[in-house]
Order: C-alpha cells, then sequence, then structure tokens
C-alpha cells in the first residue's frame, strides 16, 4: 500500500533545502545509491516510492528527524509506571471485586 505523504514530503523537503533533482541524484550516489532524476521526480510524483533504505537516506539528506511522524505514523508515547502503580494494578486484577469501589472512589466511569 502506497503512503500518499511520501511523494509529498520528499517534494517539499527537498525544495526546503533548496535542492534540484540533479542535487539529490549526486547527493544519493555519494551514498552509493544510483538513481536517475526521473526516479526522483517519479518518488515525488506519487508514481513510485523509494526503497525503505533509500528512504532513510533521503531523510539524512532532508534533514527530517521524526521519520514516523513526518510520513504520517504517529506513536502514542510510551506509558512510564512506577512500581507502586504497578502494584497497584496487580493487586486490582487479583481482587476484581474491589473495582466497582475503585472506580467509586476515584470518579472514574
Amino acid at each position: 500500500m502506497k503512503n500518499e505523504l511520501i511523494a509529498k514530503v520528499l517534494k517539499e523537503a527537498r525544495k526546503q533545502n533548496a535542492l534540484s533533482v540533479r542535487d539529490v541524484v549526486c547527493k544519493l550516489e555519494d551514498r552509493s545509491v544510483n538513481v536517475a532524476e526521473k526516479t526522483i521526480y517519479g518518488w515525488e510524483n506519487g508514481q513510485s516510492e523509494p526503497s525503505v533504505d533509500t528512504l532513510l537516506i533521503l531523510c539524512e539528506i532532508y534533514n527530517i528527524k521524526d521519520i514516523q511522524g513526518t510520513f504520517g505514523h504517529k506513536t502514542e508515547p510510551s506509558l512510564q509506571i512506577t512500581d507502586f502503580e504497578k502494584k497497584l494494578i496487580l493487586n486490582l486484577r487479583e481482587h476484581p471485586e474491589m473495582l466497582d469501589a475503585v472506580k467509586k472512589l476515584l470518579d472514574i466511569d
């Protein structure tokens, strides 16, 4: 499945970095990735997509730090819990009969 954002992001990022398509071809060649200018145009027009390895190199060239977020893959931040909170959860699981009382106490529906 094609990610429609890839074409848009690649084209915008290239322009924001004031790079021509030829510049990108040269920068890719410096990293042992040989592509024609028409390939770059194809990526930017959504006709094709770069390989994952090439996409990562393009992100380096274009200074894209948040790769997943930039291409629409938002992730939820991981929830860090204390040892005490973990103990509470485990105890509540061992005593499901207390769930209603805890909900009421904490005003949770």
